[in-house]
């Protein structure tokens, strides 16, 4: 399965972005999906936002009442709505989709920057 995530850019304090994560096969319906994202200079990646395979969405606190995550299973693609950005969004966002249960590693997308300025 290969992830391509996408929509990251510059954008000021308060501003919006979508970004998208397109899928090579129906995988998101399968375990569901997250998208990730890693600070500058932080060594570990923070889930934001998850959803399950039934549907359900899970928003880390710092996120929440901000951020929107969306899936489009007849496109194999998942959207992350980023309302009210602020500058500690900035950030490397990665998708991720769960190993199913034959494989051994997670699915990543590529990484798509985010950039909120002051």
């Amino acid at each position: 399965v290969q992830l391509q995530a996408s929509g990251g850019g510059l954008v000021q304090a308060g501003g919006s972005l979508r970004l998208s994560c397109t899928a090579s096969e129906n995988i998101f319906d399968i375990n569901g999906m997250g998208w990730y994202r890693q600070a500058p200079g932080k060594h570990m990646r923070e889930l934001v936002a998850s959803i399950t395979s039934g549907g359900r969405t899970n928003y880390a606190d710092s996120v929440k009442g901000r951020f929107t995550l969306s899936r489009d299973s007849a496109k194999n693609m998942a959207y992350l709505q980023m309302n009210s950005l602020k500058p500690e969004d900035t950030a490397v966002y990665y998708c991720n989709a769960p190993a199913r249960n034959y494989e051994s590693v997670d699915h990543w997308g590529q990484g798509t920057q985010v950039t909120v300025s002051s």
